[in-house]
């Protein structure tokens, strides 16, 4: 007992972690959010977009439209799990319907900016300015290359960009030029040494966290990489998932937008969990009827799974969806698979007189292989239908699927292999381990 207290200790942190993020009812106390439901068991918001196509030639619309989908679903769904609606109605439209209603008008505004910030340089001469601001007028910033100008933007960004803090905790958005976009941000700062770079994205400059334009001093000259200081915290990654998002080739417009309801509602949430705690309830009594005192253990590591595997689906953010819960109930399943493996194992140890102790050691070791190949085989299965997901338009509860399938069957493999094994180890050498009918349905007294 005393040799597997270090692993017991790991696992009750571990649980008390995990339970402290799910509970209670799901919201938990360390991350105070609930965990998030999709469209069909929470209801969300319906809006519409018109993209500007006006500067597209008729051959390419089609195109533009599908790319637009294709960037949109990677802002909204950087995981593919949230489960979003994404499709074009009409020759110039596109219908994004979210999980949950809780969107500011400036997230609805990101979600269909082309996200292209362009670098300008300040003019006297009117009619060259394109922004004009409270720190005046402003043309883009461009150098020429081999007889071609080019403006600086952030269409030269690798798609890496990330937020971070500086030495005194501000805020900065930090960013790579590409090969090309390196030379143009090389001759333009360059030139512009000692004097202010604004950024502007649209018709207007990118504001920072005071509400006003964003325009360094350029101090040195700027080839690789750069950062953008004085955004907020929210602003700056908002704007950093966007730039690595991609960018939208044309502009869109929010024309419409509405509240839909849940398709299958709050009652089929509150059913469906009634429903887990029963079903997990009766395969405890199952395993502890049938494998006495591995089976209380396997019932133990059975709770313990089911509370990680919630706390990871909060910290990822899985959307829990009909689809989802489907794939997790199913990971449920083989979990419970995994430590009936081993308990047969077991019990034909202990037909061979083998004592408890060697009995346990071989059993885990001989199922090992099954058991292996059985969820190796499975997360490859996961692997492809992500994969699948990721290619069709509709491919969002494919993916939800695959993703809390995948985590469960991990999941599965560590309570099986770990929590399973550490419970059964530590009672080697207790007097429980004597008793031959507390691990079989055979009688009598076994030596440890």
């Amino acid at each position: 007992m005393k040799k597997h207290l270090p692993k017991l200790i790991t696992i009750l942190a571990l649980f008390v972690l995990s339970a402290l993020i799910v509970l209670p009812a799901g919201k938990g106390l360390l991350l105070e959010k609930p965990i998030e439901l999709g469209l069909d068991l929470q209801g969300g918001i319906h809006l519409v977009y018109e993209a500007d196509l006006s500067g597209v030639a008729d051959g390419d619309k089609g195109a533009t439209m599908e790319g637009i989908m294709g960037v949109i679903n990677n802002r909204v769904n950087p995981l593919g799990v949230s489960e979003p609606n994404i499709f074009v109605q009409g020759d110039n439209r596109i219908v994004v319907e979210l999980p949950g209603t809780e969107l500011s008008d400036a997230q609805k505004q990101r979600i269909g900016s082309t996200a292209l910030l362009v670098f300008g340089e300040k003019t006297e001469n009117e009619d060259e300015a394109v922004w004009t601001n409270s720190l005046g007028m402003w043309k883009p910033a461009t150098a020429e290359i081999d007889g071609v100008v080019y403006e600086l933007t952030s269409s030269y960004f690798k798609e890496n960009t990330y937020v971070s803090t500086d030495q005194f905790g501000r805020i900065q958005m930090n960013f790579e030029w590409t090969e090309e976009g390196s030379k143009i941000s090389e001759i333009v700062t360059g030139r512009l040494v000692g004097k202010s770079l604004g950024i502007f994205e649209g018709d207007s400059a990118l504001l920072g966290d005071d509400g006003q334009p964003i325009a360094p001093t350029v101090n040195t000259v700027i080839t690789d990489s750069g950062i953008i200081t004085g955004l907020s915290t929210t602003e700056a990654q908002l704007l950093s998932k966007q730039l690595n998002a991609g960018r939208l080739p044309v502009s869109l417009e929010v024309i419409y937008e509405n509240t839909i309801s849940p398709v299958l509602g709050a009652d089929f949430v509150d059913l469906s969990v009634l429903a887990g705690v029963i079903g997990l309830l009766l395969v405890i009594i199952f395993m502890v009827a049938f494998y006495r005192l591995p089976g209380v253990m396997a019932g133990l590591a059975l709770i313990f799974y089911v509370v990680l595997v919630l706390a990871v689906y909060k910290i990822v953010p899985v959307t829990l969806t009909l689809a989802g819960i489907g794939g997790f109930i199913l990971s449920i399943g083989m979990a419970v698979d995994a430590n009936v493996l081993i308990f047969e194992r077991m019990k034909e140890e202990l037909r061979a007189k083998r004592t408890v102790g060697a009995a346990i050691e071989s059993g885990f070791s001989r199922a090992w292989s099954a058991i292996w190949d059985a969820n190796v085989t499975t997360l490859i299965v996961c692997a492809v239908l992500y994969w699948v997901g990721s290619s069709v338009a509709a491919g969002a509860p494919v993916q939800g699927f695959a993703l809390t399938l995948g985590l469960g069957v991990l999941a599965s493999m560590f309570t099986a292999m770990f929590v399973t094994r550490t419970f059964l180890r530590s009672l080697i050498g207790s007097s429980y381990a004597k008793k031959l009918n507390l691990f079989t349905t055979e009688t009598g007294e076994q030596h440890a």
